[in-house]
């Protein structure tokens, strides 16, 4: 099974599009679509009860079943627009809440990857033109948040596509 997060507001913007184009790159008989933006949850309140439980311990909520999707996919492509050098908050408070379900913690407090042997596409996007999307740090900081949080979870990187320039694109 293939999971997509698409942290992008615009279903139908640069980086839903890309997803859609990388997605037939790659295939997959069963595909979920998750357009972060559309789901409920409450954001992480760090009591870090996930570190030991596994699972985060706040009421039940849209994060609860992205987590299961999490733990079923094989393959996972995130795609987020670039916000100040970022992701998009709304997917960065996502997997701020899914940190129990994506590496464990062995006891002296380094990560246990939990899902090694997956693999990951990591799509982003923004207005800055190339090359000042590098040189300023945008679509590579964009990335290395990302990167950080799925390589920490044991993804192996497949594919990664840094779009600019994207404020005229139609």
């Amino acid at each position: 099974m293939i999971l997509i997060l698409n942290g992008s507001p615009r279903k139908n913007g640069t980086v839903a599009n890309r997803l859609r184009a990388e997605l037939k790159r790659y295939g997959g008989e069963t595909v979920i679509w998750e357009d972060v933006c559309d789901l409920r949850f409450s954001f992480c309140n760090g009591c870090m009860a996930c570190r030991s439980k596994g699972v985060c311990v706040l009421p039940e909520d849209d994060a609860h079943r992205i987590a299961q999707e999490i733990k079923d996919c094989e393959m996972i492509f995130v795609g987020t627009p670039v916000y100040w050098g970022n992701m998009n908050g709304n997917l960065k408070s996502l997997f701020d809440r899914l940190v129990g379900v994506l590496m464990g913690e062995s006891r002296f407090g380094i990560p246990i990857p939990l899902h090694r042997g997956k693999k990951a596409v990591v799509i982003t996007a923004c207005t800055t033109p190339f090359p000042f999307n590098y040189v300023c740090g945008q679509s590579s900081g964009a990335f290395r948040a990302v990167k950080e949080i799925l390589k920490s979870s044991g993804f192996k990187f497949v594919r990664k596509v840094n779009i600019s320039n994207t404020k005229k694109r139609k």
